[in-house]
């Protein structure tokens, strides 16, 4: 590795994509990816670990001590102020997107967007640049901040957005607290006041709100409270999901060819 190699940092929750965007990066003589994280408890000790200049890592990453997200986001840009941050991500819903880009976070792929696209971001937030890859930045230049999100015009908050995010999704209050390591008292505050903005009064109606919004995307299946009682989440593999991805990675000829939206298909957004 010599002085001008970019180090970077890749973290997703699944191996498959880990591998996918391995692959990718390692056509540049220039990036060498120097570790991999699959949950935030992972990816913080390999940050503490390995000095990087960039992190590549994807939105939603269960199962870890420092949740994931914006709250993730937020504490990695506090703890590591110099590292340059990539998200890789099927997230579209726009008050997401552009709470990351309020973070600080310029540097957006979606994984609908070709590969290259990878590449040219790494390259982009090294050099302290913004890069938003087309589909990002058709949502984002399309919307304005608050424009979905609001029913008033008031914009979610990052934890609020956060709390509605892992809601919908399937997770209790109990589990959100923990995971996001606040009270329980605090997270349903959060979540009523999210509510109120949105003008939305049952918990069946804030999941529907989930998955219109793109909080929770198609390829999740989510059991929607005929009473408001709690969503509960199944996982439905896409049809060209991670099993089949993962049988690409091995001809780097065919992987070459697919766009992100095949190759970094999901059963949840990342």
């Amino acid at each position: 590795m010599n002085s001008s190699t970019i180090r970077i940092m890749l973290a997703d929750h699944y191996p498959a994509i880990l591998a996918g965007v391995r692959l990718e990066l390692k056509k540049s003589g220039m990036i060498s990816v120097i570790g991999t994280a699959s949950n935030s408890t992972d990816l913080i000790t390999a940050l503490d670990c390995l000095p990087c200049d960039v992190l590549m890592t994807g939105y939603v990453m269960p199962g870890g001590d420092y949740g994931d997200g914006l709250a993730l986001f937020s504490l990695i840009r506090q703890r590591y102020p110099n590292l340059k941050i990539v998200v890789l991500t099927m997230m579209e819903h726009p008050s997401v997107l552009h709470s990351i880009i309020g973070m600080g976070i310029r540097c957006i792929v979606s994984k609908s967007d070709p590969t290259d696209h990878l590449t040219l971001a790494v390259h982009a937030a090294y050099a302290n640049r913004r890069y938003l890859s087309p589909r990002i930045e058709r949502i984002v230049a399309s919307t304005r901040r608050g424009r979905r999100g609001a029913v008033d015009g008031t914009p979610l908050t990052r934890r609020e957005l956060d709390v509605v995010r892992l809601f919908v999704s399937g997770t209790s209050v109990g589990e959100i607290a923990e995971q996001l390591n606040r009270s329980k008292k605090t997270i349903s505050s959060q979540k009523c006041t999210a509510m109120a903005k949105l003008g939305i009064a049952r918990d069946s109606d804030l999941v529907r709100y989930g998955i219109e919004s793109g909080l929770v995307l198609s390829t999740q299946s989510v059991q929607v409270p005929a009473n408001g009682g709690q969503a509960s989440e199944n996982l439905v593999p896409a049809k060209d999901g991670v099993c089949s991805f993962f049988d690409q990675c091995t001809d780097p000829r065919k992987f070459a060819e697919q766009p992100l939206g095949s190759q970094l298909s999901m059963s949840t957004a990342t």
